[in-house]
């Protein structure tokens, strides 16, 4: 660990293997990445085997991805709400049952077009339900200062058996047939469920109720929508996953129709891809110190748009893998400064949710660009598709211009805890409500510039973190009088809505209360309302409040 000149702590590549845990997954995720790497070969060029359809062979590429882009936010609101390693558990033993019958499918030459892609798409359900627990389950794992190098870590770790793991599965299906490399895989898992049954993560048990998977699901997408810079991210992401897509759906027919090759030339394309990969995230680190997020996720459009145009007019295969090398550095770049963002800007109590709504988005994309540019090549060829998402990659690009990503910053978005039960002279259930809270500031004239300025922010804050009819007004009789209000629909989520404060929002409200010149603390009014009707309006003597 070392400082920079402004005292911020930066992080060394290598320093969240010093976790004993995260090594051990890691290493563990290396064999499981492994196996799904040998069977995305096998299941991609077996489709090229039994069918003659360019759409069908893109498609393969699209049933992993789409089920990440439908179930991502189910799974989040699940991460976020129930232990991650279980939930890890639950996916990887899942995707092993699934490999397991594909395999046997396979073996017994019962497989089809359609059911091969139904194959594909159950293990993308798994990874659906298993990757926002996994990439949450990092900052378990690991310190915030060792966050961003332990997810560029993982990308170089999914990208080193990327670099040999399709060409040794090449030889496998070229040697076996696409039924070995199924097998292959589901033996792949064995080790990361090992390493997760053994985990016994140390968590900080919540007071609170567990929510509903709707309210969580909602809790989600509301602090995505009132967070700029993470819907600044998911637009270019689900941009940059879409044109570049292409590649990866394609790549099969590059190999066989374009370079004349067969499944080997396949896995060494694959590998050079991943290779690429593995370049990228060793480089990441020093090109974040380097360059300006824009300026390096701009690069990555470029580099991309260089690797589909080498693609798609050689038809030399090593001048395609050296194409395929710059575009691995710049998918893996792009994407795990994506990731990053996201987690950097996010507090743990809904770093699940934030990064499936990532993943929605990017692999949304990703679904979305390998039917579109399938589609593309069986109407007009392989290199029409490959050109046209070369143009659509530089477009991508130049989207930075109008819509500039954030530069990554460290924030504490660490629990503030600062934040006391008041006591109550009535007794309220948890689901007593709906709560009305109003504060009271003084504001000195030569003060409201400023003022409005932070309760604006103070504002997003506040309905971001779920309160409702959020307002401020100002008194007219006495116009240094101001109130701020804002409700919540039951006492039980005004106590959640406030134990989610981060030191990073406490910033806003100690500029406010800094500008309060009254004689005391701005005064807090907290109110039950109740309807005209008297038996409803009763409210029992107080008594103690069980939020179990």
């Amino acid at each position: 660990m070392i400082d920079d000149e402004n005292g911020t702590h930066k992080s060394s590549t290598l320093a969240p293997f010093r976790h004993g845990i995260f090594r051990a997954v890691w290493t563990a995720s290396l064999a499981s990445n492994f196996g799904g790497l040998i069977q995305s070969v096998g299941a991609a060029w077996l489709m090229t085997s039994i069918t003659t359809s360019s759409n069908m062979v893109a498609l393969v590429q699209a049933s992993t991805a789409l089920p990440i882009m439908l179930f991502s936010l189910v799974s989040g609101a699940i991460a976020d709400s129930f232990d991650r390693r279980k939930v890890m558990l639950v996916a990887q033993g899942l995707m092993l049952l699934v490999s397991v019958l594909l395999t046997i499918f396979a073996y017994q030459g019962l497989i089809t077009p359609w059911l091969l892609l139904s194959f594909t798409f159950m293990i993308g359900c798994g990874t659906a339900l298993n990757n926002p627990s996994w990439q949450a389950s990092v900052g378990d794992m690991v310190p915030r200062e060792d966050l961003p190098a332990a997810v560029a870590l993982n990308s170089m770790g999914f990208n080193l058996t990327r670099s040999v793991g399709p060409a040794i599965g090449g030889i496998i299906v070229a040697a076996a047939g696409a039924a070995a490399a199924f097998a292959v895989n589901a033996a792949s898992y064995v080790a990361l469920l090992t390493v997760l049954s053994r985990w016994q993560p140390n968590l900080t048990a919540s007071r609170l109720p567990r929510e509903t998977l709707g309210a969580a699901m909602g809790a989600g997408i509301r602090y995505v929508a009132m967070s700029p810079n993470i819907g600044k991210v998911l637009l270019r992401s689900s941009v940059f996953g879409f044109t570049s897509g292409s590649i990866l759906a394609l790549l099969p027919l590059v190999a066989r129709d374009l370079v004349r090759g067969g499944p080997l030339t396949y896995g060494i394309m694959l590998g050079a891809f991943g290779l690429g990969a593995v370049v990228g995230a060793l480089l990441s680190g020093r090109l974040r110190q380097m360059l300006a997020s824009e300026v390096m996720v701009r690069c990555a459009f470029i580099g991309f748009s260089i690797c589909a145009l080498t693609a798609a007019l050689s038809s030399n295969a090593w001048l395609t893998a050296a194409g395929l090398l710059i575009g691995g550095a710049c998918w893996v770049l792009a994407l795990s400064h994506f990731n990053i963002t996201v987690q950097m800007s996010t507090p743990r109590w809904v770093v699940g949710r934030a990064l499936s709504i990532y993943q929605t988005s990017t692999f949304g994309g990703i679904a979305l660009g390998s039917w579109v540019w399938g589609v593309v090549a069986e109407a007009h060829g392989v290199e029409a598709a490959l050109i046209a998402s070369s143009i659509s990659m530089l477009v991508g690009g130049a989207l930075g211009f109008a819509v500039p990503l954030p530069q990554l910053t460290t924030m504490n978005l660490d629990p503030l805890n600062r934040w006391t039960e008041p006591l109550l002279s009535l007794d309220l259930k948890p689901r007593s409500g709906p709560i009305a809270i109003l504060i009271e500031y003084v504001i000195r004239e030569k003060d409201l510039p400023e003022f409005i300025e932070l309760m604006a922010e103070r504002g997003r804050i506040r309905r971001r973190d779920g309160a409702r009819n959020w307002t401020l007004a100002r008194d007219l009789e006495n116009p240094d009088i101001w109130i701020e209000s804002y409700h919540t629909p039951t006492w039980l989520e005004y106590v959640r809505h406030n134990t989610r404060a981060t030191f990073a929002d406490a910033e806003i409200s100690e500029r406010i209360r800094a500008l309060h010149s009254g004689s005391e603390r701005p005064r807090v009014r907290r109110m039950i309302e109740r309807q005209t009707s008297a038996q409803q309006a009763i409210v029992t003597p107080k008594g103690p409040i069980d939020l179990h």
